[in-house]
Parts: structure tokens; C-alpha cells; sequence
């Protein structure tokens, strides 16, 4: 068969005129300099802040600086597998991560990607981890409790579904310990967890998923691990891939609850790829964007109203105090931030006190609002309490003689914290700490003897719910004490110091 050249000249004239995709050299970039973890890609003049970019060896970049000729891009992934003179290309994606049910009851990088071995995750959605936060019109007031189970918390610094808590304190003072114990309080509560991170050990994050999964907890838990081993820009974005996560969640009216452990490692890491990207330092080295690093995280915690979807997102950030330093640089932005804030003192925590919470400094700006009314009748006056039992503690220390009311002040205080003291990994029910603190309301508890306060408590506690458990049952469903259960309730107490006083005092 011969070859005509005609037929293939116009073959070849006829598919080029045809021919209507343009090579675009703006979608290809060269790497000019790597190392540390971020790489300088020259080109890539259409590329998009947060862009996702392929690199060779299928490495992963995003970008984060947007110059004249070229981009600053952080890598994902291994980044001795990068040189210079490597091709990069765009995938016109922004980061995002998958999403969805099947989450649940696993362990993620903050890629999204699993990493507990149980195989891989079927979703076939994702969401960006970067968007804008609902605005005012799509919000509503937070006025449902989200219970801690912890005493203190729930009486004094109530958390409301859609509210920002932080939790702050120095090292080895317990603020992971109170994050999860309110996620193991969340059983049968109809509420999504998802537990964030960042910058903690491996064997630290492989205990707390094995106490979750003890307590039952890992089944509505999601865990997204971005450990200190990992490179910086992974810890940089892990929590923003969480909570895209619970976004998935809220949207379809579900109440997700959040922990960023902890947002004082997510700064650092922040300000070591600011660094490395020619970023101009201020405070403390860190970027003059870093209060808008935590401010445009925690806003996209909230409560939807009703019209669009009704779910909400709480988040209970964590920030850790060098030496009790609540006024550093990080520490007061996310306070100016967040709706309030849980303080644990070393002090406290050294005294026996657990959790090691400063009643005075600790504060919840949505209060009474998610509080139901039992908690209210209760626990109206135990802040007050416990602050003049503090100014007469510390006056006291300076006199022997003291008069009646003040050494009633100083019993009464010394009685809230043993009410108030809890172990770890054992939250209570409503029921169990509205009783309890009834009990050191009405000054039952200030006739017993102070090292049997906690055996007088579960004593009673087993008497009443044995013995009379329509009003504790009453207490859990109607969610305030009705004139009538008090009565009653009065009556089981009285009841209960005929038959045992003398054991305690």
C-alpha cells in the first residue's frame, strides 16, 4: 500500500485547525528552590491561594504566597523526594478533605486519610477547609445545655451548643482530661466528636483513642491526628480540616462538639512556615496574621438557626500558659476570640483540687442561656460562695480569733470544693449533680465531717436513687426541681440522717 504525503498533509492541516485546546503554560511550574518542607515554584501565574499542587513522586503542595513570578507552596508530603528543576503542576482543586458518616469511629491524618488500620474510608464527598463562616442572619442564640458532666463546669461556666469554651492552663494541669470526659458524657446524647490533634505525641494520641474506644466513645468520635513528628504544614491545617468535617455534620442539622488540642502548637507551627516563606515577623516572631489564624477558625463554630439546617458546632480550643501567663500574646486572642474560657491552675491541681479550675477567673459569656433550670436553682449562688470563701481564707490567715459567721463562711466553702472535686473519666448525670450540689445549697452537708464529704455523697446518693428514684427520674425528665419534688426530696434526706448521721459526723 502506498503512502500518499498529500492525504497525510492534509490529514495532519485539517485535525490543527480543529484543534481548539490551548496549552497553557500558566498551568505548569518549575521548582526553583525546596527544602524544610516548602517549595518556591516559578509559574503557575493562575494559581489560587490554598490551591492543592502536584508535584513529582504524586506529592502534594498547597499554596500559601502569591508573588510576582512565583508561588510559595508548603508540602504535604516527603519533601526529600522534590528537587530543584522539578515539574509541577495545578490541579485547579483547593484543599479539601472527605467527609460524611463514615468517618466516625476513625482515626485520620489531617489529610483526611485513614491511619488506624482498618482500612480505607468510603465517602465520595468533600468540602473545602477553608470558607467563610456563617454570617449573623444564619445564626441563632445558644440556648441548649451541652453537658460536660462535670460539676464545676455545668454549675458555674455552663457550655451551650454553637458556644467557643476555651479551655487554658498550664502543662499537666488537665484541660485534655476535661475535654474528654466531655466527649465520653456525650453517650446517647445525640452529639458528633471530633477530637483534633495537634502537635502531641503518637503514644499520647494512641491512649486517648483507646480510652475512648473503653468508654464506648470512639463509635459517634472522630480523630484527627496531626503529630509532632509530621511536617509543619500538616499540623497547620489540621484543624481547619476538622472542622470542615463537622461542618458536613451541622449542615444537616446535626450538633457536633470540637477539641483543637491545642491551638498554642498550631501557632507555632503557623509561624515556622511564615518564617520559612519570607513572611515579615512581629510579636514574638509570630505573622502579623496570626490572631486571624485562630479568629476565622473559631467563628465557623456557631448554632444555624432552624431556616438553614439547624445543627450547631461547639468548640472547646485548648491553650496552653507558661508559669499561669493567661495575658501572653496567644493566650489573650483566643480569649478575645471565644465566648469564655475554663482557667486550670497548678496550684490547685498540686492541692488535690481536680479539675483545677479558678472559679474566679474562669467565666462563661453565655451563662444562664445554656443552663437548664434545675442547674439554675442550685447553683445561682455557688460562685459568690466560693468567692468570700476565698477572701476569708485569705484574711483569716492572719487572725486566731474567729467569729460564727465567719468560720460558717470557711465550713461552707471548705464543703462546695469537696462536692466539687471529680475524678477523671467519670462524669455525672444531671440528675446526680443537680442532688448533689441541693445537698450543699442548703448546708446538709456542712454538719458532716470534712473527709467523709464524697462516702457521704455516694452513700446518699445510692439511698435516694434505690429508695426513691421517681425523684431523681423526675429531676432528668422535667429538668428543674417542682415544689412538690422538693418536698419529697427533703423528706429521703431527712430520711437518710436518721438512719446514718452518726457514721459521719
Amino acid at each position: 500500500m502506498k503512502i500518499n504525503s498529500k492525504e497525510i498533509s492534509a490529514l495532519i492541516k485539517e485535525q490543527i485547525k480543529n484543534y481548539n485546546h490551548k496549552i497553557d503554560s500558566s498551568d505548569v511550574g518549575t521548582v526553583v528552590t525546596v527544602g524544610d518542607g516548602i517549595a518556591l515554584v516559578y509559574g503557575l501565574t493562575q494559581a489560587m491561594l490554598g490551591e492543592l499542587l502536584l508535584f513529582p513522586n504524586d506529592v502534594y503542595g498547597m499554596v500559601m504566597n502569591l508573588e510576582v513570578d512565583h508561588v510559595g507552596a508548603v508540602l504535604l508530603g516527603d519533601d526529600t523526594l522534590i528537587k530543584e528543576g522539578d515539574e509541577v503542576k495545578r490541579t485547579k482543586r483547593v484543599m479539601e478533605v472527605p467527609v460524611g458518616d463514615n468517618l466516625l469511629g476513625r482515626v485520620v491524618n489531617a489529610l483526611g486519610q485513614p491511619i488506624d488500620g482498618l482500612g480505607p474510608i468510603k465517602t465520595n464527598k468533600t468540602r473545602p477547609i477553608e470558607v467563610i463562616a456563617p454570617g449573623v442572619i444564619e445564626r441563632k442564640s445558644v440556648d441548649t445545655p451541652l453537658e460536660t458532666g462535670i460539676t464545676m463546669i455545668d454549675a458555674i461556666t455552663p457550655i451551650g451548643r454553637g458556644q467557643r469554651e476555651l479551655i487554658i492552663g498550664d502543662r499537666q494541669t488537665g484541660k485534655t482530661a476535661i475535654a474528654i470526659d466531655t466527649i465520653i458524657n456525650q453517650k446517647d446524647k445525640d452529639v458528633l466528636c471530633i477530637y483534633v490533634a495537634i502537635g502531641q505525641k503518637n503514644s499520647t494520641v494512641a491512649q486517648i483513642v483507646d480510652k475512648l474506644r473503653s468508654y464506648d466513645a470512639l463509635k459517634y468520635t472522630l480523630v484527627v491526628s496531626a503529630t509532632a513528628s509530621e511536617p509543619a504544614p500538616l499540623l497547620y491545617i489540621a484543624p481547619y480540616a476538622g472542622v470542615a468535617m463537622a461542618e458536613e455534620w451541622m449542615h444537616n442539622g446535626k450538633d457536633v462538639l470540637i477539641v483543637y488540642d491545642d491551638l498554642s502548637k498550631h501557632a507555632v507551627s503557623y509561624r515556622t512556615l511564615s518564617l520559612l516563606l519570607k513572611r515579615s515577623p512581629g510579636r514574638e516572631a509570630y505573622p502579623g496574621d496570626v490572631f486571624y489564624l485562630h479568629s476565622r477558625l473559631l467563628e465557623r463554630a456557631c448554632k444555624l438557626d432552624p431556616k438553614y439546617g439547624g445543627g450547631s458546632i461547639t468548640a472547646l480550643p485548648i491553650v496552653e500558659t507558661q508559669s499561669g501567663d493567661i495575658s501572653a500574646y496567644i493566650p489573650t486572642n483566643v480569649i478575645s476570640i471565644t465566648d469564655g474560657q475554663i482557667f486550670l491552675v497548678t496550684d490547685l491541681f498540686n492541692a488535690g483540687q481536680r479539675p483545677a479550675i479558678d472559679a474566679g477567673l474562669s467565666v462563661s459569656r453565655v451563662g444562664g442561656a445554656a443552663q437548664t433550670k434545675a442547674m439554675k436553682q442550685v447553683a445561682r449562688s455557688l460562685k459568690i460562695d466560693l468567692a468570700s470563701f476565698e477572701e476569708m481564707k485569705s484574711f483569716s490567715q492572719f487572725g486566731t480569733d474567729l467569729d460564727s459567721s465567719t468560720v460558717s463562711i470557711l465550713r461552707h466553702g471548705e464543703t462546695l470544693l469537696e462536692v466539687l472535686k471529680q475524678k477523671q473519666y467519670s462524669p455525672y448525670p444531671l440528675e446526680k449533680q443537680v442532688f448533689y450540689l441541693y445537698l450543699a445549697k442548703n448546708k446538709i452537708l456542712d454538719q458532716i465531717k470534712i473527709n467523709l464529704v464524697n462516702k457521704f455523697l455516694e452513700h446518699i446518693f445510692d439511698f435516694v436513687t434505690n429508695k426513691h428514684s421517681k425523684i431523681l427520674l423526675d429531676i432528668k425528665e422535667k429538668k428543674e426541681i417542682t415544689a412538690q419534688n422538693e418536698e419529697k426530696l427533703n423528706k429521703a434526706v431527712e430520711e437518710f440522717l436518721s438512719l446514718y448521721k452518726k457514721d459521719y459526723e
